[in-house]
This record gives structure tokens, C-alpha cells and sequence, in this order.
């Protein structure tokens, strides 16, 4: 009968030595790390969200408008298409009055790549495709919307009450693990 081989013996004090095991540690805590501030497996992730427009839009016509009925409708503040900046990045943005003064902005269509903390800002900085002005939208104002609900299809994001928005006339998705832009728009007045 034969019996069974063993790793040589320097080989097991080498795998039982305190640097290995210590080394073994910082590499696992390293990995550990490196996982969760890149997040590699946004690579391969997608979140699709279909939410409604906030209330019944106004369409093509600007300014305030209401129905036969005399009831006020959401009117189309300012528009845009996403450009691509980081990431290929697509879809449009309008800034929304609702008939209750508020705003929200909507994006329709998006399709970017997921990423780790994307949020939607509402910014005053110039939007030019590419990355030579992917990382200018914190250099500005800019208000912060909330988090990106998902980097495929539409959805509705308020425009806290207290914010000042003159003045900001772009969106961005904003990758704020990183400081840099994904994909943005400027807003165009409607007239």
C-alpha cells in the first residue's frame, strides 16, 4: 500500500511561517478593499426603470398651459440630450414644472453603464461630449437630486424646494466615487 505524498516539509513551515500568514491577510483585506470601492461587477450589472412622467406633460407647446377643464398641466421647463462622457451615455432631460410649482427633472430613455454611487445633478457647468470635461461638474453649484434609480429607461427626480436653480442649466450623472461625469445634457429653454 502507498502512502499518500505530502508537501515537503519546508514547504508546510513555509505555509505555517507568521509573514505567510500575515502576508495572506493583507492580501485578502487588500482584495477586500480594491471589491468595494471599485465595485468590478457594476461591469457586468444593469438596473431598468420605467417610471411614469410625474403628471399629465403639456407636450410640445411651453409654457404654462391647462385643460379644457381649467386644470393646470406639467409644463416642459428646459430640455437636452445626454452626451457621453466617461461612459457612452444616451437619452434626453427635461426640467418639469408640475402644476403645483414644483420641479422635477426627468430623464427618458437613459442607457449608460451602472457604476458605484451614481448620482443626478443638476449643474451650472458647461456640458461638452468626451472626457476633457467629464470631471468640471463640481467645480461650480450644483444640486444633488438623489441617487441614479437605475442606468436604463425613465425616471422622475425632485428638485428639493429650497434650491436655487438659476443659473444651473445642465445634468449630469455623476459618479461621485469618483468625480466624474458619466453622461450629461444641457437644458435649452423652451420657447
Amino acid at each position: 500500500m502507498t502512502e499518500p505524498s505530502r508537501p515537503p516539509r519546508s514547504r508546510r513551515r513555509f505555509l505555517r511561517h507568521p509573514a505567510t500568514i500575515a502576508g495572506l491577510v493583507v492580501v485578502v483585506i487588500v482584495a477586500g478593499f480594491a471589491a468595494y470601492w471599485f465595485q468590478p461587477w457594476k461591469l457586468f450589472t444593469s438596473t431598468t426603470v420605467d417610471e411614469a412622467p410625474p403628471a399629465a406633460t403639456a407636450g410640445q407647446v411651453p409654457g404654462p398651459q391647462v385643460t379644457a377643464t381649467g386644470a393646470a398641466v406639467t409644463e416642459v421647463v428646459a430640455q437636452g440630450d445626454l452626451v457621453s462622457q466617461e461612459h457612452p451615455t444616451s437619452g434626453t432631460v427635461q426640467l418639469l414644472r408640475l402644476p403645483d410649482d414644483s420641479l422635477v427633472v426627468r430623464i427618458e430613455n437613459l442607457d449608460t453603464s451602472d457604476g458605484p454611487d451614481l448620482k443626478v445633478w443638476l449643474t451650472d457647468a458647461a456640458v461638452s461630449p468626451g472626457l476633457d470635461d467629464a470631471g468640471v461638474f463640481d467645480d461650480g453649484r450644483w444640486v444633488d437630486l438623489g441617487s441614479l434609480k437605475g442606468n436604463r429607461g425613465s425616471a422622475n427626480y425632485p428638485v428639493p424646494s429650497d434650491a436655487d436653480v438659476d443659473g444651473l442649466d445642465s445634468v449630469s450623472i455623476w459618479c461621485d466615487r469618483f468625480n466624474v461625469s458619466f453622461g450629461a445634457a444641457e437644458l435649452n429653454p423652451r420657447t
